[in-house]
């Protein structure tokens, strides 16, 4: 969905912007000069008519910059991103078994959610230097300086009508939104590659293997355990209570017998 109003807002856009002439010599002005330009905004092959305010001569001009590039490259990266959601949604509904089989649907998925998380971020950027471009290229006052008649302070020239450029900032909008969605899916999508759980796994089994490993320690068999060297009756003879109440390591309660 929000690939869908990105590439529309963008790629279905047109827009005309309106500059009036008044010659000194009123019937040579040209009061309504409408200049219409659309995507791909190839602003170079926008051609207009405009009166020179000498005789009734009028010369033709054209538009500066060629920006199809950027604005190409954003809808392009829109219109797969919309294609693939789509085919992704209806691998998640119906052939949820093939997708899991072997990991290779979540790991592909994974993959080419990175992939766009990228792209989109790439053509959001250059579609939004594009954008200040074109809105550079089409603001009426620029254009006027193209015209040989604005340069003789005798006529007047003055903008009429500037173009809406509203949703071609939308399109901007969408396409930063479109980056903070794909860039966020990353992580459902990593989940499901089984890596998460797998490393939940492993930290699992290494917190259980510390306290084991400690408990089955000579530490506890040898010094207290029922099967320790001081527990057991023929360690010592007949020394009655002192002997079974012994808790030291062997060498010290060695010598303190030794000593008695």
């Amino acid at each position: 969905l929000f690939a869908i109003f990105a590439f529309a807002t963008c790629g279905g856009y047109s827009g005309e912007l309106r500059l009036s002439v008044d010659c000194a010599n009123k019937s040579e002005s040209d009061l309504s000069i409408d200049i219409a330009f659309a995507y791909p905004f190839r602003l170079h092959q926008v051609n207009f008519e405009a009166p020179t305010c000498e005789g009734k001569r009028r010369e033709t001009l054209a538009l500066i910059g060629d920006f199809s590039s950027s604005a190409e490259f954003f809808v392009t990266i829109a219109v797969f991103a919309f294609l693939y959601s789509l085919a992704a949604t209806v691998v998640y509904i119906f052939f949820q078994n093939k997708y899991r089989e072997n990991n290779r649907g979540p790991l592909i998925d994974f993959i080419v959610t990175v992939v766009f998380s990228f792209l989109w971020l790439v053509s959001s950027s250059a579609w939004a230097k594009g954008l200040s471009d074109v809105k550079v290229a089409t603001d009426p006052d620029e254009v006027l300086l193209l015209m040989s008649a604005c340069k003789q302070q005798s006529n007047k020239c003055l903008p009429v009508r500037s173009p809406v450029m509203s949703s071609l900032n939308t399109s901007v909008v969408f396409g930063y939104l479109n980056f903070i969605l794909w860039a966020g899916n990353i992580w459902f999508v990593f989940k499901e590659t089984g890596w998460h759980s797998s490393g939940q796994r492993h930290a699992a089994d290494t917190m259980e293997k510390q306290p084991s490993g400690y408990n089955q320690g000579g530490y506890n068999q040898d010094s207290y355990g029922p099967a320790g060297g001081y527990n057991q009756p023929g360690s010592y003879g007949q020394v009655g209570e002192y002997g079974q109440s012994q808790s030291y390591g062997q060498s010290g309660p060695t010598s303190f017998s030794n000593q008695i």
